[in-house]
């Protein structure tokens, strides 16, 4: 694999209405690593748990979330620099939309962007623009997001990273012999119609959001992985030292 997109949820990088710290500088941690043997996009939610801690309006009122999302995303960007500059990296920010994909010109602008700044050592971090993509703010779609940005931008693997540790037979939360699915190599139509579940209040998306975007890739060729965000052990082990010992891998059958 040359180039990987890693992809975060809201859930992991904040607790109590605000960033943690803890598990932002862990993921830094675990992307210089990645860096070392990877070109590493991220794609990374949060913006509107940053902006809350400054901005403390109704979420539920589009025009608010919007407004705590413009004040959170260069607060979500400096936390990020901050901890990237004690490995002596820096990140630059990208906000994209669906209609910069849906652009045959702004997408091959984005994408020698990102060329550039993989060619210099710099890490893209890419969010939705949320102060103009109303259908992220109500549906909450950085994993179709991430799918495209991993197809369109030419990397071989997406990994997302969630407080989803893999992908299971059954609701893991409701049946105790639920079984993860180490590899899965095709979706069923009836999975992608799962009805979507957040039990966070900042996320707006669930398991079927993620099947989604695995379903977009395996389409065209290409792979992607879960594991949780909350222990890296399973994506370090897996990325870092090539053993799988957890998470699931979507991929086409050799």
């Amino acid at each position: 694999m040359k180039r990987v997109v890693v992809k975060v949820g809201t859930h992991v990088l904040s607790e109590q209405n605000r960033l943690c710290k803890e598990r932002i500088l862990n993921l830094v941690e675990f992307l210089v690593a990645l860096m070392q043997k990877h070109e590493v996009i991220l794609v990374s939610s949060g913006a509107v748990a940053a902006g809350y801690s400054l901005l403390k309006l109704d979420k539920k009122l589009l025009h608010n979330r919007q407004a705590i999302a413009a004040v959170g995303q260069p607060q979500l960007m400096a936390m990020y620099n901050k901890k990237l500059e004690k490995f002596g990296k820096s990140g630059a920010q990208l906000l994209l939309t669906a209609d910069d994909f849906d652009s045959r010109k702004r997408c091959y602008h984005a994408k020698c962007t990102i060329d550039t700044l993989l060619e210099n050592g710099i890490l893209p971090i890419i969010n939705e623009n949320d102060a103009t993509a109303t259908e992220e703010l109500v549906f909450g779609d950085n994993d179709q997001l991430s799918s495209r940005v991993a197809y369109y931008f030419g990397a071989d693997l997406l990994i997302l990273l969630s407080d989803i540790d893999g992908y299971y037979d059954k609701d893991p939360h409701k049946h105790e012999d639920a079984k993860m699915r180490k590899i899965v190599h095709e979706i069923e139509p009836s999975e992608l119609e799962v009805e979507k579940s957040a039990n966070f209040a900042f996320a707006t998306g669930g398991i079927v959001t993620k099947l989604k975007a695995a379903d977009f890739l395996l389409e065209r060729k290409k792979s992607m992985f879960i594991a949780s965000g909350f222990d890296l052990s399973d994506v370090k082990s897996y990325m870092l030292e090539g053993v799988h010992k957890g998470g699931t891998l979507f991929t086409c059958k050799d």
